[in-house]
């Protein structure tokens, strides 16, 4: 299994939560149906990762109007970090976006009858990231596995592991795709791959 830098700090992201680093650093999350989106200005060296938990935030607001509160919500927690690299005076176009996560975690009993938590969290994430002018340079969404993913802002590179096979699968299957895949996939390597049953 690969092992990050073990000279760089590393940072944990909560759900709920966004960082911000402008040094080189591992930043980590555990995603199930919410996403993860990775920035990356790598001429300034400024970073970011979010862990948000719900596609959008309510119309009617509600009564915690904290910065906190509001990042749990895909939609303001992307647009809070554009504002942010604005601020540091980042052009929105060089900074290289990655996107994860958006499963289906638990049993859905009548996937047709309405859109998942998760597919709600990627459709968001996908909307919000064209209107705020970000490309998406390689995305991993849907399914039915969590992921660990670990970001190397030095480099880059993101690391994903998928957390649980079905159980007809075999350890290091991918049945999506039906074919091998190793336990860390290296997304740095996939850009834009697209998995049967993912969007």
């Amino acid at each position: 299994m690969p092992q990050p830098d073990a000279d760089l700090p590393e940072v944990y992201v909560q759900p709920g939560e966004s960082h911000l680093v402008r040094e080189p650093a591992i930043m980590r999350t555990v995603l199930g149906s919410c996403v993860g989106v990775t920035f990356l200005d790598a001429r300034l060296g400024v970073a970011a990762l979010c862990h948000p938990m719900l596609p959008t935030y309510p119309l009617k607001p509600p009564t915690d109007r904290s910065l906190a509160a509001g990042r749990r919500y895909v939609d303001f927690t992307i647009r809070d970090l554009a504002r942010q690299f604005d601020a540091l005076g980042l052009r929105r176009g060089d900074i290289a976006v990655k996107l994860f996560g958006g499963a289906d975690v638990l049993l859905v009993v009548n996937a047709a009858s309405r859109p998942t938590v998760g597919q709600l969290n990627c459709e968001s994430a996908l909307r919000v990231l064209q209107e705020e002018g970000f490309a998406i340079a390689a995305s991993s969404l849907g399914g039915t596995s969590g992921v660990n993913i670990q970001f190397n802002t030095a480099t880059g590179e993101v690391l994903l592991k998928r957390l649980s096979l079905p159980k007809a699968c075999a350890p290091g299957v991918d049945c999506s795709a039906g074919a091998s895949c190793p336990s860390w996939e290296t997304c740095a390597l996939r850009a834009r791959k697209r998995h049967q049953g993912q969007r």
